[in-house]
């Protein structure tokens, strides 16, 4: 679709950021009041680190996606940079037709532009939709990934 703008995200778009992260089982259970101050605290930080960039998908003036893209310098594989995909999400009135997949191959085209070899992301095992999405994007499952809460 070609009616969609993918730009920065706003300060004034996080309440509707968050209301698209709470919305689905895994979402509803980890976030909370999108006026909550935790949120714009941790959007200036993002928006003060020049590695981090948080985008929306914007249809007819709306939010309708997002995702946080994160460069990672390294020094492996001769100091090859990677890209870090995190957080995607689409509105749910707008799944379905192809916001999800513009939005990604926008995240991918911009690491290829910031000098990045690779592109990754996470995804949680149950969500095999979002699998069938992110192989059909080319994503293989090569690792598996773990974590610690804190």
């Amino acid at each position: 679709m070609s009616d969609l703008e993918i730009r920065r995200a706003a300060a004034a778009d996080v309440p509707v950021i968050v209301a698209m992260l709470a919305d689905d089982p895994l979402g509803a259970t980890r976030e909370g009041d999108p006026g909550d101050p935790a949120y714009a605290r941790a959007f200036a930080e993002i928006e003060g680190d020049p590695h981090q960039l948080l985008a929306v998908a914007v249809r007819d003036g709306e939010v309708v996606g997002v995702l946080q893209l994160t460069v990672i310098p390294g020094l492996s594989r001769r100091g090859m940079r990677r890209a870090l995909i995190e957080a995607v999400r689409v509105r749910a009135d707008q799944r379905g037709q192809g916001t999800g997949r513009q939005l990604v191959t926008w995240a991918i085209d911009t690491a290829r532009e910031r000098g990045c070899g690779l592109v990754q992301l996470t995804t949680d095992r149950s969500r095999a939709d979002a699998h069938r999405f992110y192989e059909s994007l080319g994503f293989v499952g090569s690792h598996l990934g773990m974590k610690l809460a804190l």
